[in-house]
């Protein structure tokens, strides 16, 4: 056997030895189970993908974590704007129906106390309720009424006083350091009635459209009437009410909240009334030894002012040192001036600190701007509403945010008799 045999026979015999290795292999291995019809396949579950804390999905992972929390700022802030929005439009049509509601509102902070007083004489709720209120509308009808009297009175001496101060204003202003021509100044003041020429048609629509709503203005009148009487009455009630509509879990907070805010009301309103009530005895003692007209009128001018914080006292303020210098030259308008002046300086520093304290102490620039927005809102009624509002609000607010304590679970509860 040459060399090309044996090489050839080697490969065979290791063909045949691997074939028998393989078959041997295929007997002892035991066959595949077949898959059950009704078993379903389940894939194996994937990875958690690896991404950033503050994100949910991989594509926030390539977003600033600046922008993130911007973004999510921006459309909470959007939400809450649009909800604000359609709370201020309903407001705005229903306001027929909320102006004499928070008028009432007002008004039964400042009763409430006279009805507690009156209920521990053992008088029913009812009938305390009806007399603290006929003698709130009996002292408000007879002091307009001595407004009015007195006003009607002086009216014809003030019209004469006052053509005699223009006419006095037109000499100074000719022979004075200004140094008019008499064309210079009947053209000013040509100016100024062609100005009220201009206007007479917007103040008689005004007019107008006031003499149409009479019927408006008088069930406002009842709507204040009516709520201020239940809501002395049965304020209580209704409040309890309100609060069980809320789920269980906000309800002590927003009970503890709403005592709060209605607490602050309540020293807001009766602060102010005294407040306002020391200034218009004090510019009003001041106008009567200065012999000014109308000194009554003007004080209950001032007390009507001092309830639009800030800027009513200044307004009311300027109204009396005008009548004073109408009325009695500027001598005496310069002392009323420095009266006025030393009256307000008195409850901003004085007055404001003691008797509000700081229960319903408001920053400044958040009443401006508060009576700023009250006004663009609402006119007059909004500058009245505006800041108590505020004081309210800011209120329960904190009282919101406050966490309620957690009772921890193995404590135990003791009453008063010591029973577990």
């Amino acid at each position: 056997m040459n060399r090309l045999q044996r090489v050839r026979e080697n490969l065979r015999r290791a063909y045949d030895t691997g074939r028998e290795s393989v078959r041997v292999a295929r007997i002892e291995r035991p066959p595949d189970p077949e898959p059950e019809e009704d078993v379903e396949f389940t894939p194996p579950a994937p990875e958690p993908a690896v991404v950033h804390g503050s994100t949910s999905s991989l594509d926030d992972v390539d977003v600033p974590h600046s922008l993130r929390i911007a973004a999510a700022w921006s459309w909470r802030l959007i939400v809450v704007g649009l909800i604000g929005y359609v709370g201020l439009r309903f407001i705005g049509m229903v306001s027929v129906v909320v102006v004499p509601l928070a008028i009432a509102l007002l008004l039964t902070a400042l009763l409430g106390p006279a009805v507690g007083w009156l209920l521990k004489l053992r008088l029913p709720r009812s009938l305390a309720t009806f007399l603290v209120l006929i003698c709130g509308l009996g002292a408000v009808a007879g002091t307009l009424t001595l407004v009015v009297n007195q006003f009607i009175d002086g009216l014809p001496q003030l019209t004469e006083k006052a053509s005699a101060g223009v006419r006095q204003i037109q000499d100074w202003a000719r022979t004075g350091p200004l140094h008019l021509s008499d064309h210079q100044v009947d053209q000013a003041i040509d100016s100024a009635q062609n100005w009220v020429n201009d206007n007479t048609s917007s103040l008689t629509s005004t007019g107008i459209s006031t003499a149409a709503t009479v019927f408006e203005l008088l069930t406002g009148l009842l709507l204040v009437l009516f709520s201020t009487f239940f809501f002395l009455r049965d304020g209580r009630k209704i409040w309890r009410f309100i609060v069980r509509l809320f789920p269980v879990n906000a309800r002590w907070s927003l009970a503890d909240a709403g005592d709060a805010s209605w607490t602050t009301l309540g020293a807001y309103v009766r602060a102010t009334v005294l407040v306002a009530f020391i200034d218009a005895v004090g510019i009003g003692l001041a106008l009567l030894i200065l012999d000014v007209q109308f000194p009554f009128p003007l004080a209950a001018l001032v007390f009507l002012g001092a309830f639009v914080p800030i800027v009513g006292a200044s307004v009311s303020g300027a109204v009396a040192v005008l009548v004073a210098l109408v009325g009695q030259g500027w001598v005496v308008a310069l002392i009323t001036l420095g009266a006025v002046i030393l009256v307000q300086q008195l409850e901003g520093h004085v007055l404001q600190p003691l008797i509000m304290g700081r229960a319903v102490a408001i920053h400044p620039l958040a009443v401006i701007i508060g009576i700023a927005c009250g006004v663009v809102l609402a006119g007059i009624i909004g500058a009245l509403v505006a800041v108590p509002l505020i004081a309210v609000l800011n209120t329960g607010i904190r009282r919101l945010s406050r966490r309620r304590p957690e009772i921890p679970p193995d404590a135990v509860v003791v009453t008063a008799g010591g029973q577990r």
